[in-house]
């Protein structure tokens, strides 16, 4: 990472640091380091490339709080598109072999 992006970094996370702001660091990409803030609603992921660029994305909740029962949600939400991918395929071998 060159000074210019690495200056960024560092400023932002003094920032944090000063506003007692908590923070997580990760690296998903090659060529960037990602600051993880959590504040009340909100969930900040700002990723530092090497270049000096930054990318914020920011994920704003709508303040409804619910329980353990939508755990089934987040599952059929992952397994939907395997099991559409599969009934896909299984249509495609129905007909090739019509």
């Amino acid at each position: 990472m060159n000074n210019y992006g690495f200056g960024k970094l560092v400023t932002f996370l003094n920032q944090l640091e000063q506003e007692k702001i908590s923070y997580t660091l990760a690296h998903h990409r090659d060529e960037t380091i990602m600051v993880n803030v959590a504040v009340a609603g909100e969930r900040w992921e700002v990723e530092f490339f090497e270049d000096g660029s930054v990318e914020v994305e920011r994920f704003v909740s709508n303040g409804e709080i619910n329980g353990e029962e939508v755990f089934s949600e987040l599952f059929t939400m992952y397994l939907e598109p395997e099991s559409h991918s599969a009934k896909l395929a299984q249509n495609a071998n129905l007909t090739s072999t019509t």
